[in-house]
């Protein structure tokens, strides 16, 4: 594939992000691969779309469309929209506050041009600390805030990628349709933008089998992502584990057959966090007191609430089969 289009996809849905949207087109701008176009979706306020509209217009920027989302609100819907629309050869996502590296777009071209077996690119998603204070939170939790918690020195194949940092060969779309806006949520804090991370999981599961393709991590796929400290939060913590639970429960009644392979990065992390990192934040109780409690309360909060959301999809599934005319 010799200079492919890439279409940039982001979304965006309030005004408190404008900022975010905006010094992330700067750094699309500067990106040293030139062959892109940038699609950025905003819904719920007509302003958001006109602001961003402006500001592209006073920079200059070339290859830049606004799309406005007036059918089903959410990212997922929104991704969809903007894939519609694409013209490139590979699509790739970014979050509406993530900063790519400089060379992030020409990085990801080089890994598809390298094996025609790659179907999808992921990479680090570094982050970006809104104060240095915020450093003390576990590694192992940092897929809290849609980063990456392992160090990968090599390209290797992972099971799925974040839309922070994630694009495909338009063929994934081509043949595999696009991403379900039918998985989500019921109960506590029911809201789009903090609804189950199942949409990125199952439709790289499904892209790899339906392709019998690989998705990839490469290391020098790299971009930034704030983390504001209200991400510290009980609530905000707990909010999020709580999804990302009945997420990976929702994934496994959809894959039961493939449970190895749905919940192997799940199994994974978690034995690394009951025999490394708890070990290790005991122990620093004595050598830094402070930051030792403190990561013992975010272990204790995020798996309490990914074990809350993991038994509540559980226990609505079975009311479900329950109910007459109820799957099975």
């Amino acid at each position: 594939m010799k200079s492919p289009l890439v279409s940039i996809v982001t979304t965006g849905y309030t005004l408190d992000r404008l900022k975010d949207i905006t010094e992330l087109l700067d750094s699309i701008n500067a990106q040293t691969y030139k062959n892109t176009e940038t699609l950025i979706v905003a819904e719920r306020l007509p302003e958001l779309a006109d602001g961003i509209k402006k500001y592209i217009a006073e920079k200059g920027y070339a290859n830049m469309r606004v799309l406005f989302n007036e059918g089903e609100w959410g990212s997922y819907p929104s991704r969809n929209l903007a894939i519609g629309e694409a013209k490139g050869d590979i699509i790739a996502f970014v979050d509406d506050d993530a900063i790519p590296f400089p060379d992030w777009v020409e990085q990801t071209v080089k890994v598809y041009d390298d094996d025609g077996s790659i179907i999808g690119v992921t990479g680090p998603i570094l982050p970006l600390w809104q104060d240095k204070s915020m450093e003390w939170f576990p590694r192992e939790l940092y897929w809290i805030f849609s980063c990456t918690y392992r160090d990968v020195i090599e390209r290797t194949e992972v099971r799925n990628g974040y839309c922070t940092n994630l694009s495909f060969r338009r063929e994934a779309f081509d043949s595999c349709g696009l991403f379900k806006t039918s998985l989500v949520g019921e109960g506590w804090g029911k809201s789009d933008w903090q609804q189950p991370a199942a949409q990125e999981t199952e439709f790289c599961l499904r892209v790899k089998q339906g392709t019998g393709k690989r998705i990839v991590y490469d290391p020098d796929v790299r971009v930034r992502h704030k983390v504001y400290g209200y991400r510290l939060s009980s609530r905000f913590l707990a909010r999020r584990a709580y999804w990302e639970g009945y997420a990976k429960a929702m994934l496994k009644s959809l894959y039961r057959a493939d449970d190895g392979e749905v919940l192997s990065t799940e199994y994974e992390l978690l034995r690394r966090i009951l025999l490394e990192r708890l070990p290790q934040s005991l122990g620093r109780l004595f050598r830094q007191p402070s930051t030792g409690w403190r990561q013992l309360w975010a272990v204790a909060i995020v798996l309490s609430g990914v074990a809350g959301g993991y038994f509540s999809y559980s226990v609505l599934s079975l009311f479900r089969r329950r109910e007459p005319g109820g799957g099975g």
